[in-house]
């Protein structure tokens, strides 16, 4: 039996702690993304991720607060585009998604003051998370998850039917505008995690895992959170025993839960 009290494991805990966190939190938010057929929208906002940390370490400021802002940015700029553009949704996305990194590549070359990881925040680092990482994603994620309930039903309807929610009353364009933001700082705190390129696929796999077994759209979201959780534990301790990426490691573990259950359904 493995002891995790000891040193040689102990500096895992907030690690552990901290990513089963956002896995917890990314369950909701990820069955939404399959619901609505978003992941090239989480997509997009990963990619803006490192134009984000850029700015952040040029500005010498929080490096989650940069990424955050520059995410809220890119969703209130496809809010915009989507409402005043002829143009479809794919297509703004891919605008957006391509050209935040390329911003993102382009800005990092420019300062040349800036020495960072880039392969850290491209697939994550979530060894070097710390205690206050911890205690600020259970209590940004807990405010982000009584936003997420208020506006639950109201999501569920604009999924279901946009034009019959409008007819009922549901603040549509509100309403949208506010889950895409909770979305941006959820990709935020998550980059820490999986990384900038891995991050639509922690929210995607556990939901697209669960929806088969889903009997309602909370229980899918519920189910989605446990097998996201599962993933970070499985693949933090694959990172530790076997000297492998972390952030990997974790898609690597959600797409063998993914495959396992798709197998075990056919049968």
């Amino acid at each position: 039996m493995i002891d995790l009290t000891v040193p040689h494991f102990s500096y895992l805990w907030p690690s552990i702690i901290g990513g089963v966190g956002v896995a917890l939190l990314a369950g909701p938010f990820g069955a939404l993304m399959v619901w609505r057929r978003l992941a090239y929208f989480g997509d997009t906002l990963s990619h803006s991720g490192l134009l984000g940390v850029t700015l952040a370490l040029a500005l010498h400021m929080n490096v989650t607060l940069g990424i955050c802002f520059i995410a809220i940015l890119v969703a209130m700029c496809l809010l915009s585009l989507q409402t005043h553009s002829h143009l479809a949704s794919d297509t703004v996305l891919g605008l957006l998604s391509h050209t935040t990194l390329a911003l993102g590549l382009l800005a990092l070359s420019l300062f040349d003051h800036i020495r960072v990881d880039v392969l850290g925040f491209l697939y994550g680092d979530i060894l070097a998370m710390t205690w206050r990482d911890v205690i600020s994603i259970y209590l940004g994620g807990l405010v982000m998850i009584l936003i997420l309930v208020s506006i639950w039903s109201s999501l569920l309807r604009i999924t279901l039917h946009t034009e019959l929610a409008q007819v009922e009353g549901v603040k549509v364009n509100q309403v949208q505008a506010i889950y895409l933001l909770l979305l941006a700082i959820l990709v935020a705190i998550a980059i820490k995690i999986v990384g900038v390129l891995l991050i639509t696929a922690l929210l995607i796999i556990p939901g697209a895992s669960a929806r088969p077994f889903a009997k309602s759209p909370s229980e899918m979201a519920m189910v989605a959170s446990l097998i996201g959780a599962i993933a970070v534990l499985l693949g933090i301790g694959l990172s530790h025993f076997y000297d492998v990426p972390t952030g990997p490691a974790i898609v690597v573990m959600a797409a063998a839960q993914f495959a396992c259950l798709m197998l075990i359904k056919k049968i």
